[in-house]
């Protein structure tokens, strides 16, 4: 295997991993936005931006591997739902954005897809 390919699997490996944090801490979150503001939330949101960020850099960067898998990530609602986070965040309304994370969810679910190329 290819230096580039190795790189590839591992960082689909690391995305797992944060992938599934990912997916546990969104509901969380969404609950907080929606109706549950705790002191944290604009730290937490931060630190969630930042993880799908991470996430959607490693699914760009790892396209190739990712396209061998059974199940498909539809990349061109994904960025709709990514732009539709990044227009909520702008407006600064909660209810927005914990909609927003909650449409974006389904693509996180999707990019379990990693775990089918590394098996």
């Amino acid at each position: 295997m290819d230096t580039n390919k190795i790189e590839q699997m591992e960082a689909l490996e690391t995305l797992t991993q944060f992938n599934s944090r990912l997916l546990d801490n969104l509901p969380t979150l969404i609950r907080e936005l929606s109706d549950n503001r705790k002191p944290d939330t604009d730290t937490y949101l931060k630190s969630i931006v930042d993880v799908i960020g991470w996430e959607i850099a490693v699914m760009n960067a790892t396209a190739p591997l990712l396209a061998e898998a059974r199940t498909h990530v539809d990349k061109e609602s994904f960025n709709r739902s990514v732009l539709a986070l990044n227009t909520a965040i702008a407006s600064g309304a909660d209810r927005e954005i914990a909609l927003a994370l909650q449409n974006l969810t389904p693509h996180f679910e999707t990019l379990d897809a990693a775990r089918e190329v590394l098996a």
